[in-house]
């Protein structure tokens, strides 16, 4: 039975458990916070898989996946990476924001992301089966994707892909409730207000609200923080430093919260 609070939008689990079982890796596109990393952490526990989870930027080299070798007192050993842990002793390799890494570091899940299942190490020269527990998952956000920044087709065409988007509001509302305890009518409150500015396309702000700063919104509110002032610290100043975004977004909160002074 899974620890981990997840409520499926669609067929996300059928899908990953038929791929899990056949061992393909799988693609998951969606906007920050929608809750890719909670569902891949709640499969790791329907598996009874460990999970490997890589957070990638511009300068993951292939050695911080596959591992390097190291200097103590009693001379050089090897040490792996995430990926070669995940690749010799079964487990999900979950490489979150796979786009933000640069192109030749991704090549090398080629040959694990294929027929083969094979993880090469040039400065061992191993090369390693990949164990029957093994799973490689990526995911990225495709608003951040650019010319620039795009997933190679050659390595994109290698996965199943699934997309993401932030829960329906029923469901958004039972796990504010469940992570939060808060009261229900509260929990619809915080949703509608992430409704509103979710449709605010033509703003200048960079990303929508996700349900973690609702969560965290409604943990300070479960506590007997002031309802404006928690929106205002949780919602309002994590999503812009704009003046004129934090004005509007001030206002949109007012409607739902009576506006308060700082407690």
């Amino acid at each position: 039975m899974s620890k981990m609070y997840y409520l499926p939008q669609g067929n996300e689990v059928e899908l990953f458990k038929a791929a899990a079982g056949m061992n393909l890796p799988i693609l998951i596109k969606g906007p920050t916070g929608c809750g890719k990393t909670r569902f891949i952490e709640a499969m790791g526990e329907e598996l009874d898989r460990a999970v490997y989870t890589v957070v990638c930027h511009d300068d993951l080299s292939a050695a911080d996946l596959v591992g390097r070798h190291l200097i103590d007192e009693n001379g050089t050993y090897w040490q792996d990476g995430p990926l070669t842990k995940a690749v010799r002793n079964g487990g999900i390799c979950y490489l979150d924001e796979i786009i933000e890494a640069r192109k030749d570091t991704t090549v090398i899940l080629h040959s694990l992301a294929d027929y083969r299942r094979v993880l090469p190490i040039d400065r061992t020269g191993e090369v390693i089966e990949a164990h029957p527990d093994f799973m490689l998952v990526v995911s990225y956000n495709p608003g951040y994707q650019n010319v620039l920044k795009g997933m190679k087709p050659s390595t994109k065409q290698r996965f199943i892909s699934l997309s993401f988007d932030y829960p329906k509001a029923e469901i958004e509302t039972k796990v504010i409730l469940q992570e939060s305890g808060i009261d229900p009518e509260i929990a619809e409150k915080l949703v509608a207000i992430a409704g509103e500015i979710r449709q605010l396309s033509d703003s200048d702000i960079q990303e929508a609200v996700s349900t973690r700063l609702l969560i965290y919104a409604a943990k300070l509110i479960a506590k007997g923080f002031d309802p404006y002032q928690a929106c205002i610290h949780s919602i309002v100043e994590s999503l812009s430093d704009e003046e004129d975004v934090l004005e509007v977004l001030e206002k949109l909160i007012s409607l739902h919260f009576k506006k308060s002074l700082h407690v």
